[in-house]
């Protein structure tokens, strides 16, 4: 068996330590496909596991990486034979089994799908768990029965991964969009974006009411805590939020009252154990809706050995839009 480049993270006496090393091919783990990796991406789940910030790997040593985009070079699986180009997110990548810094992966081939006509491996990337979470979050709203014709909708962490690909989706799909970000600078990406408002973190600090002037009907929320309890107590009757993220924490320190007297919903959004029909039609509306001049004006392609800085810049929140791996 060859040896090929990766990112390890081993664990350590006082946590883990994130390195490049060459890993051997005979201990990638069990799968019924192997895959020469092209592409990866950087993702906040993924700054997490590299600085062990949060207990994101529940396996060591592990090869981090939630997202990857290659090439099949041998299957055992009937749906994929050697050359298929193939997009992997989630399904425990780069937390329980080993992921995409790599070269190459072994992976169940049910966790994957090919890659959407229309795309590049590298535009994949750009996309990557960030962008597909977006729109699944879009359709569940739209599952919700929530339309344009209701309101605005709001963004937060808008100049993130998910925010930028969210901003630039609700806007095709014919909303009004209000951009929430902490760092105001930005506020031209995020109109080039689509973003008709901007607003910081600062409109989404204090103590929350229990009903706040109604603003928005609809939302796609990244950051949790303070910021999700405030959208929603902002949110126009029978409005609903998507929720997919937890950059600011975990806690929601609300009320029942924009639930039982707005009829608010707050509908999670879950993409790691996503059926493949959802991501299917997931990547399929998004090589279709997913605007490419703005997902090129989001995303930054950086060398396989920027992973791990990268990684930490995306937990200081110094990432804007998506950063694209490519793997050599």
């Amino acid at each position: 068996m060859a040896s090929f480049k990766a990112v390890r993270i081993d664990k350590t006496d006082t946590g883990s330590q994130a390195a490049y090393v060459d890993f051997d091919e005979a201990d990638l783990m069990e799968g019924d496909v192997t895959l020469r990796v092209t592409h990866s991406t950087v993702n906040y789940k993924d700054g997490l596991a590299i600085t062990g910030k949060s207990p994101v790997v529940r396996r060591f040593p592990m090869i981090p990486g939630v997202d990857l985009a290659g090439t099949v070079e041998t299957s055992a699986n009937p749906e994929f034979k050697p050359g298929d180009q193939v997009v992997l997110n989630g399904w425990g990548v780069g937390e329980m089994h080993l992921g995409g810094y790599a070269q190459r992966a072994r992976v169940k081939g049910d966790w994957l799908v090919p890659l959407p006509a229309g795309l590049t491996p590298a535009q994949a990337m750009a996309i990557g768990t960030a962008g597909y979470t977006a729109m699944l979050a879009l359709m569940a709203l739209e599952k919700h029965g929530i339309t344009p014709a209701m309101g605005p909708a709001i963004v937060t962490g808008a100049a993130g991964g998910v925010g930028s690909v969210a901003v630039a989706i609700l806007k095709h799909a014919g909303y009004h969009v209000i951009a929430s970000t902490g760092r105001p600078e930005e506020a031209d990406y995020l109109h080039g974006l689509g973003a008709d408002e901007i607003m910081t973190r600062q409109d989404f600090e204090g103590p929350v009411r229990p009903l706040m002037k109604e603003r928005w009907a609809a939302g796609i929320d990244s950051v949790g805590s303070l910021t999700l309890a405030h959208v929603l107590a902002q949110t126009r009757v029978r409005g609903a939020i998507a929720a997919c993220g937890l950059a600011q924490g975990m806690d929601l320190p609300t009320s029942v009252a924009p639930f039982i007297l707005r009829g608010v919903c707050l509908l999670g959004v879950e993409s790691v154990t996503c059926p493949k029909p959802l991501r299917l039609e997931a990547w399929a509306r998004l090589a279709k809706e997913l605007d490419r001049a703005k997902l090129a004006s989001m995303t930054t392609t950086i060398p396989f050995d920027r992973v791990i800085d990268a990684a930490r810049d995306i937990v200081q929140g110094k990432i804007r839009g998506r950063f694209v791996v490519e793997i050599p």
